[in-house]
């Protein structure tokens, strides 16, 4: 965040996240609906279906409803997320600026870590575990569950809060990274870009806000993609019977299918963090001045 800028107070970042991050998630929705199914189990040898096909052959069968297949749970639970990110990053800063009120890349990397692992725990495995079991049920021949609630209350019902939080390690250590990166990665372009181009009124316009929060999303993804396939596996359907723990999933990744298979799905999520993260971070940050 801008460092001239009035600090938001926490309910403050509170609302401009959740509202940020449920803008981003209605947008994006489709790409991370195709990146969930790209990411389901194939076997080594066998090519990987590509996200076009995907796409296409879900709106061609289903319509656009099929490619919003359990999108009321991501989007709820993204505006939650992104609420809990930044209200907790904004409030973990404050805390580890030095005397002088400055904050270095580590310390602002280990503010966005920290934010990462809160909203894992608080928003992020549930919402998604939810969220992966619904697109793959909508995906099978015959779906068990008609509608997203329906969907949410017999997952809810069936499985309970073990079946809910299936996944909360990798989740954890796929937030954390992504978090810290993201923040990390940000907060060093957005200070890059301020000293280069010296805007007279000291902040960057929507435009330039969007390409650097773009940009943060890119070097976002592959750096994490591997955490992001793994967190996938352990959270669909029969992944309790399948995997003994993240590593042994990894493992059985990586020997069934290859090394390159952790970056499967990484056009669709490259596409949803890039344009979410532009998003996400401009709504954010006009809010923020708004409320200021």
């Amino acid at each position: 965040m801008n460092a001239k800028a009035r600090k938001p107070s926490q309910l403050a970042s509170l609302f401009c996240g959740v509202t940020a991050g449920a803008v981003e998630g209605a947008i994006t929705y489709p790409t991370e609906f195709v990146k969930t199914r790209a990411q389901f189990s194939t076997t080594k040898g066998q090519s990987s279906r590509g996200v076009i096909a995907i796409f296409s052959e879900t709106l061609r069968m289903q319509g656009v409803r099929g490619i919003y297949a359990g999108s009321a749970a991501l989007i709820a639970g993204n505006g939650m997320k992104a609420g809990v990110r930044f209200m907790s990053y904004d409030s973990i800063k404050e805390f580890l600026r030095d005397p002088n009120g400055k904050l270095s890349p580590a310390r602002t990397m280990l503010a966005g870590l920290c934010a990462g692992v809160i909203e894992a725990i608080v928003a992020v495995t549930p919402s998604e575990t939810i969220k992966t079991k619904l697109i793959q049920d909508a995906s099978s021949p015959s779906p068990m569950y008609t509608s997203t609630l329906n969907g949410t209350i017999a997952i809810c019902r069936t499985e309970g809060l073990g079946g809910i939080y299936r996944g909360l390690a990798p989740t954890i250590m796929k937030q954390a990274a992504n978090s810290a990166v993201r923040f990390g990665s940000y907060s060093t372009l957005q200070q890059f870009t301020l000293n280069t181009l010296k805007p007279a009124s000291g902040k960057l316009s929507s435009s330039i806000t969007f390409a650097v929060g773009a940009t943060a999303g890119l070097i976002t993804v592959y750096t994490t993609m591997p955490l992001d396939n793994i967190k996938t596996r352990m959270q669909a359907a029969g992944a309790e019977s399948k995997y003994r723990n993240s590593f042994d999933c990894l493992m059985k990744i990586v020997r069934g299918e290859g090394v390159l298979r952790m970056w499967g799905g990484t056009t669709p999520r490259l596409a949803r963090l890039m344009i979410g993260g532009g998003i996400v971070f401009t709504v954010y940050e006009k809010l923020t001045m708004v409320l200021a």
